[in-house]
């Protein structure tokens, strides 16, 4: 009898660890989502800032020096050329 009253206590213990194991695994995997999440609205926001200022910057009819990698353009917004020439016609 006392054989299986150790037995039971064994496997009662291994059951506790097992489920705090899962349950520690499952809050840290819920912890790493929720980062990612964050990282990623961060990310989209920071492209939405980027192209909102683009847009700013080629409405005001200056060149706007675009840089990727090792290759810069300079951008100016098509309705700046129609203005001129509409201006340059007159």
């Amino acid at each position: 009898m006392q054989k299986q009253t150790m037995g039971i206590i064994a496997l009662a213990l291994v059951l506790v660890i097992a489920l705090v194991y899962i349950g520690v695994d499952k809050y840290q995997e819920g912890k790493a989502q929720e980062q990612v999440a964050v990282y990623q609205q961060g990310i989209q926001a920071g492209y939405q800032q980027a192209i909102m200022q683009l847009v700013q910057q080629a409405a005001t009819c200056q060149a706007v020096p675009v840089t990727f990698q090792n290759q810069t353009i300079n951008m100016v917004a098509v309705e700046c050329f129609q203005q001129a020439a509409g201006a340059g016609g007159q």
